[in-house]
């Protein structure tokens, strides 16, 4: 199965900026083409980085978020 991916590299490891639906374990051959040029390399969405921080907190957060910073609601 062909699938191209886009990469970001951290100066040690490339990491997928999108997830892959792969196992643990899974191996794969890569082929790498030369440096995307600075426009074409996508950013991570907002969604994106706020999902791969994984956090975590009320499920009611975002209809009572005034209530929270009030201080009339705890977490």
């Amino acid at each position: 199965m062909l699938q191209i991916l886009e990469v970001v590299f951290d100066g040690t490891t490339l990491h997928p900026t999108e997830p892959l639906d792969w196992e643990i374990g899974t191996r794969v051959q890569i082929t790498v083409e030369a440096p995307l040029p600075k426009a074409i390399v996508k950013s991570k969405s907002f969604l994106q980085t706020a999902r791969s921080m994984q956090l975590e907190g009320p499920t009611d957060w975002s209809e009572n978020l005034d209530q929270y910073l009030d201080g009339e609601k705890t977490l």
